[in-house]
């Protein structure tokens, strides 16, 4: 182990070991608990002191990517993948994309990724129903508990902060699915998608086939099982893509599988695997039987 492993370890768990404590001490003063002053000031120097190792073991990692010729960005950049574990990088960036989704569906820009010639895959419609009773739900539940809890303001702050929290990532979700849709490139290329978690890149050349195929794979999505992705919404998948050989696919947290065919969710199946057949100038297997099921 290197002598500066430890000391990164160290200062990795301990602001994650204090951000916790710091974010209940905000949510007491915003509700008006009075905390005694020496709380106070042991709760800042401990956050203090878990921001200055973390930033000294970030500067040390820069300089040792500088001394190996990088320029600043590329050395920050690499000190930071050195420095955070990467399920808190994939999260923190799938925020980051769920909060650009929600505020490119609020404000009706196009599609994230959907160049010229392109053509857009839409999939959420298939969740919609669901996110919106889920939405009413969870309002209605707010509402309530606000009204039980109204004689313990602390307690009512505290739920009111994650009903609201819930609803916001919950819509945000959705958001990301409406903004960021799957693709069919204007060159025959594929890009399967589901919101901010999952992104795969298929080159034209890969695809094999492609047909309408309605499965119900159950389980958690993406779903990963012989070189299989289900990729289901709403429960279901109905486009079938085969590929030439298995391609990279990097779960949310970051985790790496290898998938040789895709099972996907499009609103229009149909519609889908005729923009790959025209896009790529490909025979796409048969669309599904009159009855619009697979094969």
């Amino acid at each position: 182990m290197s002598r500066g492993r430890p000391a990164r370890w160290a200062a990795r768990w301990g602001l994650l070991a204090v951000v916790p404590f710091e974010l209940g001490l905000v949510v007491c003063l915003v509700a008006g608990v009075r905390v005694p002053v020496p709380v106070v000031v042991a709760a800042e120097a401990l956050v203090g002191c878990a921001l200055a190792a973390e930033a000294a073991v970030f500067v040390r990692l820069w300089r040792r990517a500088r001394g190996r010729g990088l320029g600043r960005r590329e050395a920050a950049r690499d000190a930071v993948r050195a420095a955070v574990p990467v399920p808190v990088r994939r999260l923190v960036l799938h925020e980051l994309r769920v909060l650009a989704g929600l505020a490119r569906w609020a404000a009706r820009r196009p599609p994230h990724g959907v160049g010229a010639g392109d053509r857009a895959v839409p999939y959420a419609g298939e969740q919609a129903p669901v996110v919106y009773v889920l939405l009413f739900a969870a309002a209605v539940e707010t509402v309530a508990l606000g009204l039980l809890l109204a004689r313990w303001p602390v307690v009512h702050l505290v739920v009111l902060v994650l009903d609201v929290w819930g609803m916001a990532l919950l819509l945000g979700l959705h958001a990301a699915c409406v903004a960021r849709p799957h693709v069919v490139g204007a060159d025959g290329s594929l890009r399967v998608r589901y919101g901010a978690l999952v992104d795969v890149r298929v080159p034209a050349r890969r695809i094999v086939s492609a047909r309408v195929e309605h499965r119900s794979p159950g389980g958690r999505t993406p779903r990963f099982a012989d070189g299989v992705m289900d990729l289901a919404v709403g429960g279901r998948t109905t486009v079938t893509v085969e590929l030439d050989g298995p391609v990279a696919v990097v779960r949310p947290l970051g985790g790496r599988e290898r998938a040789r065919v895709l099972r996907f969710c499009a609103d229009d199946p149909r519609a889908a695997v005729e923009a790959l057949r025209e896009a790529g100038g490909r025979r796409a297997l048969p669309a599904g039987r009159p009855d619009g099921s697979g094969g």
